[in-house]
């Protein structure tokens, strides 16, 4: 059976999550506790040593980086396809997932890094809504990015969207978005994979830790330089 290691608390990991759950593939869930670091131990570096989740395990196949393993699945599991055939609607899933990937993503730092009258939080929230605009443009009058179908790029996009709501932006500033990010909530599988408060503050403490550490061994470098 498929090996699956990740933490719920991991954005990039819930990518995977959400795909498995939504295609119905069994897994066997291996959970890699990022806040005491086995990411860095030995056995883990051993599968990734990038020390990133997720990773999956599969008929021998060891599959790193989120974006890699969704299309993974969706080639080798026909089940609840999650990419259209349609050509334009394909080129609309594509986007949805590399303008969230690429371009939502790291903003998720400065929302929980920055204090909230900082020029540099505000700057990243009005990158936050052109991003959003023009994915309720690509969306349209559709109910997903795949058309009709739940697709890829909902699920990537969507985590990132999600979360970036829990971490204070105003959704309801792109009605559209929003309404969209209401019908994801009404799925099952998302209900089941998206963090709860208390999650969502245990992620944050995480990622300013995982940021003074980082300052720390900067200041080390120059030092020893």
């Amino acid at each position: 059976m498929l090996k699956f290691y990740y933490n719920p608390l991991s954005p990039l990991a819930r990518r995977v999550w959400i795909a498995l759950l939504e295609k119905e593939i069994p897994f066997t869930p291996k959970i890699v506790n990022l806040k005491e670091g086995e990411q860095f131990k030995q056995d883990f570096l051993a599968l990734n040593p990038f020390h990133h989740v997720p990773v999956i395990i599969d008929d021998g196949l060891r599959v790193l980086e989120s974006l890699a393993i969704l299309d993974y699945l969706e080639s080798k599991y026909s089940n609840n396809p999650l990419l259209p055939n349609n050509s334009s609607q394909l080129a609309k899933v594509r986007m949805a997932q590399m303008v969230a990937n690429n371009e939502l993503s790291s903003l998720v730092i400065s929302l929980i890094s920055e204090t909230a009258d900082s020029l540099k939080l505000a700057g990243t929230k009005r990158k936050i809504k052109r991003i959003l605009d023009f994915l309720s443009e690509l969306l349209a009058e559709d109910n997903y990015f795949g058309g009709d179908s739940f697709s890829l790029g909902d699920i990537v996009a969507g985590d990132a969207i999600l979360l970036t709501g829990k971490l204070g932006f105003d959704l309801s500033q792109v009605e559209k978005i929003e309404c969209w990010c209401d019908r994801l909530m009404q799925r099952e599988v998302w209900q089941q994979t998206q963090p709860n408060d208390e999650q969502v503050t245990i992620f944050k403490q995480t990622v300013q830790q995982l940021i003074k550490l980082s300052k720390k061994e900067i200041v080390a470098k120059v030092e020893q330089s």
